[in-house]
This record gives structure tokens, C-alpha cells and sequence, in this order.
């Protein structure tokens, strides 16, 4: 560690830090900057308006549906509203890509499902079935396009609420160890899956003992990846005012991380230096938190089409938000489940050990414990999502 005034930091703090901040990192499959966007609002404030103030259906649904787990946390839905008819157009925000991790725009597609379940379940809410028809305009295998993914009609109806509304705002991606005393048991994993048929656990010591191994190598390999490390390190905000003025990305926001960045204790360049104290750090502190980790649920579809990727997100979210209302913690660890070639052998390790055999695809891999609830990541306002308000 370099000598400087912050030399009488806790050592142990600043390890924390560096660590939580390799954490975040490697912890979402999780494209290039938000460009001039700025924002006026706190980082965190959609979720806290989220419903509020709003006479638009359309709007007071958008602002759930915008609160929805993502690739990165890059927020690629980018919206055209037409309230007379009640309907919203969704496209795939082009510039909010990983083309290095996510080479197909797979996990994009994921995030987006995860959007169009909360749009969904926000709507029920007040009263209204939503019509989704995807793809009107085609789809490509190879990218997702600027075509339209989906074109939402809102019906008012006699539906009634999704009992897991309430736990949007509860729901979170927890990058921490959990409890290694307190297990996860069977009876309770079955309860998070209940209804969801694409997604399956294990709590199995030998299972999860091999998943340890293999969720701990492909973030050994994520790291030691130069275009896919650096995807990650060119996406993160570090210090408050970094992250208030682009709040996507990898957020390594408080006061501790902006003097860090003041004194140049901590930089994208010094995260790119794999011989500096902070990049093994945070590369061990996050192979501790693999060790840190009781039980493993994972979603898998009979294939891997556009539409089996929106429904693995559909079918996420709702397995994440049941977690909130179990009081379980949710840590997605995906980098096995990447396209790109430095990754295919634990690619293949990964779909033998959760036995995905043929058309099979393994689209998410995440962790389940207990421990201590995370704050939310940051958001765009909503009005900057929306293309025509």
C-alpha cells in the first residue's frame, strides 16, 4: 500500500473497501459510458418515489418496472409511451451493452425480462392486464437491435394484485458472505421455487462444493481477462459524485471511496494493475465470499431463444424478490454462464454440474443465504428512460 496522509486509515477498513469494491465488480455478468446524461436527483431516489405522483398508469408502473435487477446495473430499457392508447413501446437501449461479457446481448435480454415482470406486476396493481407482444419487428439470434423488443398494452381489468408487489422495493443483490452458521433449509429453498419451473437450488454440501470451485475459478478468470475486466472497470463510478452524476454502472460511492480517489489510492488504473494491493485484495475477497456460501439456485431453460431469455429474467426476479420475502439474501454469480472464449471450459463445467444436457441453456447462477441486507444501487430518473416524454 502506498505511504500517504491516509495512513491512519484502519488498514482493515481500507481492505474492506477495496474488497467490497472488487466485489461489485465481479459480482454482475452484471458497454460503454451513460454519456452527458447528468443527473439532478439522489442516486437512490426511485426508489423512494417509485408509485408517487403519478396520474399515468403507464408512468407509476415505469417507475417499478426501472428498479429491475440488470446486467451491470446498466439499465438498458428505453421507453416510448403513448397514453391515449395506453401502450409502451421497449427498445433496448444500444449504448447500454457488454460486449465483451455479454457477446450475444444475452444477459441484456435477461435484465429486460426482469423489467417487463415488475411493469407487469405494477400494472395489476392499479388495476390493469398487460398485453405483451414480442419482437413485433423481428429479432436477430446474433444482437439485440434497435428494433422494438416488445410493445406493452395496458387493458383495465378485473386482476388482482401479485402478492409479490410489495417486495420490489425489498428486493436487492447482496455481494456479501453470508452465514456459514445458519444454512438455508430444503424445505425453505422449495418454498422460494414453488411455481417457478425453470428454476432449481441445491443445498447439498458436495453439490455446492463444486459450485464454490467452479463460481470462484470464473471469477479468477473474469478478473485475468483484459477485455472483460476492463469492461468492468471502465463502467465504475468511484466516489459520490461519480456515481450522482452517472448512477448505472458499478457503484463505489461514500466518503471513504472519495478520499481514496482524492489522495489516488484508488483509480481505474490502479484497478487494471494486477500486482497492486488493491486488485488481489478484492480478487480474495470475493473468492472468501464464494467459500461464504450455504446453498446455489439457478434458472435453466429447454433452449436458449430470445424469448427463453426473457423468461429466465421473468423468472429471476421473482425468485429474488421471494427471497426478500423469506428473508434470504440473493447474490447472482453468472461470469461461469459468459459466451466468451477464456470462459468456455468453465462454461461447460457449469452446465454438466447442473446438468443441462442438449438445447438446455443455463441462463442465471446465483447465490442464497443469510446475512446482512445491502442498500440499493443507484438509478436513472425515469423521465431519462423514456424516449418521447
Amino acid at each position: 500500500m502506498e505511504t500517504s496522509r491516509l495512513d491512519s486509515i484502519n488498514r482493515r477498513k481500507f481492505i474492506q473497501i477495496m474488497g467490497a469494491g472488487g466485489v461489485v465488480l465481479a459480482a454482475q455478468p452484471l458497454v460503454g459510458c451513460a454519456g452527458n446524461e447528468g443527473s439532478n436527483s439522489a442516486p437512490d431516489q426511485p426508489w423512494h418515489v417509485a408509485g408517487s405522483g403519478y396520474s399515468d398508469p403507464l408512468r407509476r408502473a415505469l417507475s417499478y418496472a426501472i428498479l429491475a435487477p440488470n446486467p451491470h446495473n446498466r439499465q438498458p430499457w428505453l421507453v416510448d409511451l403513448n397514453s391515449q392508447n395506453l401502450t409502451i413501446d421497449l427498445y433496448c437501449d444500444q449504448s447500454r451493452k457488454l460486449p465483451d461479457t455479454d457477446p450475444f446481448d444475452r444477459q441484456i435480454l435477461i435484465g429486460l425480462g426482469c423489467f417487463s415482470e415488475l411493469l407487469t406486476m405494477a400494472a395489476m396493481e392499479d388495476g390493469y392486464k398487460v398485453d405483451a407482444e414480442w419482437f413485433p419487428q423481428g429479432t436477430s439470434e446474433a444482437k439485440v437491435d434497435n428494433r422494438l423488443v416488445a410493445k406493452f398494452r395496458f387493458i383495465k381489468s378485473n386482476v388482482s394484485s401479485d402478492p409479490l408487489f410489495k417486495q420490489i422495493l425489498a428486493r436487492r443483490s447482496s455481494r456479501i458472505p453470508f452465514d456459514t452458521e445458519k444454512g438455508v433449509k430444503t424445505e425453505t429453498l422449495q418454498d422460494l421455487v414453488s411455481g417457478l419451473g425453470d428454476v432449481q437450488f441445491t443445498n447439498q454440501p458436495s453439490r455446492v462444493k463444486a459450485l464454490r470451485k467452479i463460481t470462484t475459478d470464473a471469477i479468477t478468470v473474469e478478473l485475468n481477462t483484459d477485455s472483460a475486466w476492463y469492461e468492468s472497470v471502465h463502467l465504475t463510478r468511484i466516489g459520490n459524485s461519480e456515481v450522482a452524476a452517472n448512477p448505472d454502472g458499478i457503484s463505489l460511492g461514500g466518503t471513504m471511496m472519495g478520499m481514496l480517489k482524492l489522495f489516488g489510492m484508488m483509480s481505474r488504473e490502479k484497478m487494471m494493475d494486477r500486482n497492486s494491493t488493491a486488485f488481489k485484495q478484492g480478487l480474495q475477497m470475493q473468492v472468501d465470499q464464494m467459500q461464504a456460501t450455504p446453498s446455489y439456485v439457478w434458472v435453466t431453460t429447454s433452449a436458449n431463444t430470445r424469448r427463453d431469455q426473457l423468461n429466465a429474467g421473468q423468472q429471476y426476479v421473482r425468485m429474488n424478490m421471494k427471497a426478500a420475502e423469506l428473508g434470504l439474501l440473493v447474490h447472482p454469480v453468472s461470469q461461469s454462464l459468459q459466451e466468451y472464449s477464456e470462459m468456455a471450459e468453465l462454461y461447460k463445467q457449469v452446465h454438466k454440474e447442473l446438468n443441462a444436457t442438449g438445447n438446455q441453456r443455463v441462463q442465471m447462477l446465483a447465490r442464497i443465504g443469510y446475512g446482512e441486507a445491502s442498500q440499493p444501487s443507484p438509478r436513472w430518473p425515469l423521465d431519462s428512460r423514456i424516449r418521447n416524454s
